[in-house]
């Protein structure tokens, strides 16, 4: 049977359209919902079962970013359908970047930053819209991702149910620019979890409304700090709207001697690596890598990683060159003869401070986070909130094994002790300029309340247990020299050459 050039055309288009489809791993249902369609529309197209239109084709040359050969398939398919209709030829404009049915919003241009600081990352991003829909725009959809360790979800989802993410650590601040004056913009919270925060960024402030009309263009930013205890070594943005120009900026300290790469992934291809180059500015004391792309296609996520070649402490040259004691003073430490040191820490009230505690506790795992880059102790340490100026019964301690979760005590007491004991070389973030040679029970059974207030008794054991139970003296207003025999010195850190706790 032979079949007319018209339906010949039609049958090239299905044919170019699956094998676009099928060579980036789609099923019809996945490009139907990229194309905006019912997933019946595009099998039936395929079949030859509908004709294409010339909306389908735009869509689908978009979505499969098809180089071209789509819309060529169409042109010819929509020249012979025009030969047969009407002598009258007519040229097709090339189709632009597809725009999903129903969008409002279009990012002309973002320029995201994320800058490694003292106490963490700051993130700042900048993005110009566009109101391209029927309706004004009153609010704007933001997130706020953390993965302590993205190569482990295991440790990194057990790390953020018991050191989640909060709002006040983030210090989120909002702004339009309005004819080169910052308007600030009010925020609310959509969904509140663990390691990631939605936020609606509102077009409104105690002045009033200023919402995005149809046709009109802003320029909004949005600031954010996350502690390096919850940031890992990655920052990725996702393209949620259609997007004509993405930019993404690392700002790093030369010190730590950085190496940066990046990866990938849209929903018609696997990870892979970026398709254009990072490209390093070094800028005094700072090395900025700069990337960027244009039209990124809709669902697609870039991914910058990073790592650090050379050990932390070099960053800081002048806390380098300090002894330990005035490196920990700076970041806000106590000394051993701060009289907060020697008086019982004040009990929290749970659950009704659980918001109290995790703030505390929040600040503990940050400060270890920074002291372990600037004075590493190899057998673990701890950290009681007494040590950092604040009246409260908290503490956390990082085991020597690194991949395991910090313990957070919270109330604590000892309620029992092996009679067996052993004397060890103690060290403390208050004492950072000695040693001390202290006896501590091989096992500590310790009794600690959760965050609803429920208490439960943990037994510590070996290195553990003398790690806990110092933290609990210092709960007590006690210090390891007060456990110290009589007439036994104290050991200058120079001296000592052993590893200690």
């Amino acid at each position: 049977m032979t079949t007319s050039p018209l339906e010949r055309a039609a049958e090239s288009f299905a044919a170019e359209l699956a094998r676009h489809r099928t060579g980036r791993g789609l099923s019809k249902k996945q490009l139907a919902t990229m194309m905006g369609f019912d997933p019946s529309y595009v099998s039936h197209v395929e079949g030859r079962r509908h004709r294409p239109t010339e909306d389908f084709a735009r869509r689908a040359e978009a979505a499969l970013d098809a180089s071209g050969a789509i819309w060529q398939r169409f042109r010819e398919y929509d020249q012979l359908r025009q030969a047969r209709a009407a002598p009258v030829h007519r040229e097709l404009p090339p189709p632009g970047q597809w725009l999903p049915p129903g969008t409002g919003l279009v990012v002309e241009r973002e320029t995201a930053t994320l800058t490694h600081t003292d106490d963490g990352y700051r993130c700042l991003v900048r993005r110009q819209l566009h109101n391209v829909g029927a309706e004004p725009v009153t609010r704007h959809l933001v997130r706020v991702a953390v993965d302590r360790w993205p190569d482990d979800p295991g440790r990194s989802n057990r790390h953020h149910r018991e050191h989640p993410l909060t709002f006040a650590e983030l210090r989120l601040r909002a702004y339009r620019d309005d004819g080169g004056r910052r308007e600030p913009m009010h925020w609310r919270a959509k969904h509140d979890r663990d390691a990631y925060k939605e936020i609606w960024l509102l077009f409104e402030n105690a002045d009033g409304l200023f919402p995005l009309h149809p046709g009109e263009r802003a320029e909004i930013e949005y600031a954010y700090h996350v502690g390096r205890e919850k940031w890992g070594p990655w920052f990725q943005r996702a393209v949620r709207l259609p997007t004509r120009h993405l930019a993404v900026r690392l700002d790093l300290p030369t010190a730590l001697d950085p190496r940066v790469w990046g990866v990938e992934t849209s929903l018609s291809a696997d990870e892979g690596p970026l398709r254009t180059p990072v490209r390093r500015h070094d800028r005094g004391d700072r090395a900025v890598f700069d990337w960027s792309i244009d039209d990124p296609p809709l669902n697609s996520r870039y991914r910058l990683q990073w790592r650090f070649r050379s050990e932390p402490a070099d960053a800081d040259r002048a806390l380098a060159a300090a002894r330990a004691g005035d490196r920990l003073r700076a970041l806000g430490v106590l000394p051993r003869d701060a009289d907060l040191l020697r008086r019982p820490a004040r009990t929290f009230d749970l659950p009704r401070e659980a918001a109290a505690a995790r703030d505390v506790v929040d600040r503990l795992t940050a400060l270890l986070t920074r002291v372990d880059e600037l004075h590493p102790f190899s057998a673990g340490m701890g950290l009681a909130a007494p040590q950092v100026g604040i009246d409260a019964a908290a503490a956390v301690v990082r085991p020597a094994d690194r991949t395991a979760a910090p313990v957070v005590l919270l109330n604590p007491r000892v309620v029992d002790a092996s009679p067996d004991t052993e004397e060890q070389y103690e060290g403390c973030l208050s004492f950072a300029d000695h040693r001390g040679l202290v006896p501590r029970p091989l096992r500590v059974d310790v009794e600690h309340a959760r965050w609803d207030g429920s208490r439960i008794i943990t037994s510590f054991a070996y290195g553990m247990a003398r790690l806990v139970a110092h933290e609990v003296d210092h709960l007590q207003g006690r210090l390891y020299t007060d456990r110290m025999a009589p007439g036994v010195p104290l050991v200058p850190v120079e001296e000592y050459r052993e590893t200690g706790p």
